[in-house]
């Protein structure tokens, strides 16, 4: 029922920039919550960014002052903007989101198929 696709991801010098969108599709409630985690080879998934329907917003420490999470709710779509990156950003990046039909009713989430970022040193 619902599909989240992602695009932007590539490689890029350190100091660089990249744009990363990702557009869900299917039946989404008004209230959620999208975002985007990362993936680094031999770590563990970790959050980058969230920011829900109401544009709230959480970053990581490591991207603070670096990444900007913005959303279009009538697109459903999620995006991020990533300058000064470096090395360490390098990952694959995961679109997610995060909705329920009522507000104490069981969270649902749904990820995209990810989006490798690489930056070279």
């Amino acid at each position: 029922q619902v599909q989240l696709v992602e695009s932007g991801g590539g490689l890029v010098q350190a100091g660089g920039s990249l744009r990363l969108s990702c557009a869900a599709s299917g039946t989404i409630f008004s209230l959620n919550a999208m975002g985007w985690y990362r993936q680094a080879p031999g770590k563990q998934r970790e959050l980058v960014a969230t920011i829900t329907s109401g544009r709230n917003t959480n970053y990581a420490d490591s991207v603070k002052g670096r990444f900007t999470i913005s959303r279009d709710n009538v697109k459903n779509t999620v995006y991020l903007q990533m300058n000064s990156l470096n090395p360490e950003d390098t990952a694959l990046y995961y679109c997610n989101l995060q909705m329920r039909a009522t507000a104490w009713g069981t969270a649902a989430n749904y990820w995209g198929q990810g989006t490798q970022v690489t930056v070279s040193s």
